[in-house]
């Protein structure tokens, strides 16, 4: 049995935060985690380079989270992008800032930030104690008391809950904390995949498999009507569609598909030219190659690996010559380009999920603290919380945030 001032459930971004800078304060700090390392999630981020934070100011940053983000106003007047950049330069770690305000490390590697955070962390005598699983938090009369992992007690009068959601399991995040909130009597909302690959019907997107689309449009229609739409990059894979203006859009995908309403997504492949423009320059290049087969002008147009597919959607004659093309086959072409179609039938689970929607309600934290309104000295960080947004480096802001404000309050209060 132990005695701190602070002790914090999981050794992400948002714990680490938390319990560094508690300790900056003259708290007595320990960490639990529950795997045999800390910061597991943290290496698998952008795809190991981690998407560090965003530059954007904090108005049109809080734009991007869902389903609340001016809960996080407070938090991030007291610690922003700035903020962490200038920790992880103070513990070695450069940053390079790249396009659509996103920072990486220059080394590229997510393994760097780690270690650039656990050095600040260490060298403020944290005590961190991998391969311990919290079973239950200790409560009295509504005030924090303590902590029993691995059948040991842990006292303290301060709590941080820190344990991340329910995406990538196999870095620890399993939804243990949400279970712990709950029997605190905390809401927990509806706990579902965001930032998730989605599934679609057919054998189009398998046929396009490994094909990525730059600077295409995606729009989302529910039973008809449209709910959103995304400009960028995307992937086909062999169970559907990914990448980043898919994954953005997913979060309202699954939850339309919650309301088991109808989803479809459609691919605008030439979002620069409105359907006149594109007419036209279908029919310039039909009639400069006239000679040509259809299958060879089509290269005009979309990549090659695309093509097949295509023809086979218009159930075209690809030896068809281009001065052969009817107005009405022309049109179907521009309706195509303009509309590639796809039901949506699901999405993958929460081990592709880069992230997690739901949580605890933000309803029952104070903004200002992060301290439950339900139980004295128990506070929440990063992706417990009913918070979420887009890719580019919002969400690892979010743990950063909300943990240093966690770690902070529980030393001023």
């Amino acid at each position: 049995m132990g005695n701190y001032d602070v002790i914090v459930v999981g050794a992400g971004p948002a714990g680490l935060l938390a319990a560094g800078r508690a300790a900056e304060l003259g708290a007595k700090v320990l960490i639990l985690e529950k795997m045999s390392q800390p910061g597991r999630k943290l290496l698998i981020t952008g795809k190991g380079r981690c998407n560090i934070t965003n530059n954007s100011g904090i108005s049109d940053f809080i734009t991007h989270v869902y389903p609340n983000g001016r809960f996080l106003k407070s938090a991030f007047s007291q610690f922003y992008s700035n903020d962490i950049i200038s920790l992880l330069e103070k513990y070695g770690l450069e940053s390079t800032l790249e396009r659509g305000g996103r920072y990486f490390p220059t080394s590229n590697k997510a393994s760097d930030v780690l270690k650039a955070i656990l050095k600040w962390v260490n060298e403020l005598k944290v005590e961190i104690r991998n391969g311990h699983r919290v079973e239950k938090l200790i409560v009295k009369d509504k005030v924090i008391q303590g902590i029993q992992a691995n059948g040991q007690k842990y006292m303290a009068g301060n709590i941080i809950l820190a344990t991340g959601g329910c995406s990538y399991p196999a870095t620890g995040s399993n939804g243990d904390g949400f279970d712990l909130a709950r029997q605190l009597g905390h809401t927990i909302e509806k706990v579902r995949p965001a930032l998730v690959p989605l599934i679609t019907d057919g054998d189009v997107a398998q046929k396009l498999q490994g094909l990525n689309l730059k600077n295409v449009k995606a729009v989302v229609w529910a039973n008809g009507k449209k709910t959103g739409d995304a400009f960028g990059e995307m992937l086909f894979t062999h169970f559907g569609l990914s990448g980043p203006i898919i994954l953005t859009l997913s979060r309202m995908v699954v939850d339309e598909l919650r309301k088991n309403n109808k989803v479809e997504i459609t691919v605008d492949l030439k979002p620069a030219l409105d359907e006149q423009k594109l007419d036209r320059r279908l029919l310039r290049d039909l009639n400069e190659h006239g000679k040509k087969k259809i299958v060879n002008i089509f290269r005009l147009w979309l990549p090659a690996s695309m093509i097949p597919v295509f023809i086979e959607l218009l159930e075209l004659d690809p030896e068809k010559e281009g001065h052969q093309v009817s107005s009405k086959e022309r049109k179907q072409i521009r309706y195509l380009l303009k509309n590639m179609r796809f039901r949506i039938t699901g999405n993958r689970s929460f081990k592709e999920a880069i992230i997690t929607a739901g949580g605890v309600s933000s309803k029952e934290i104070s903004s200002k603290t992060m301290e439950s309104k339900l139980i004295e000295g128990l506070y929440f960080a990063g992706e417990m919380i009913d918070l979420d947004a887009e890719t580019g480096g919002y969400n690892l802001q979010i743990a950063y945030s909300t943990g240093w404000v966690a770690g902070n309050s529980c030393m001023k209060n």
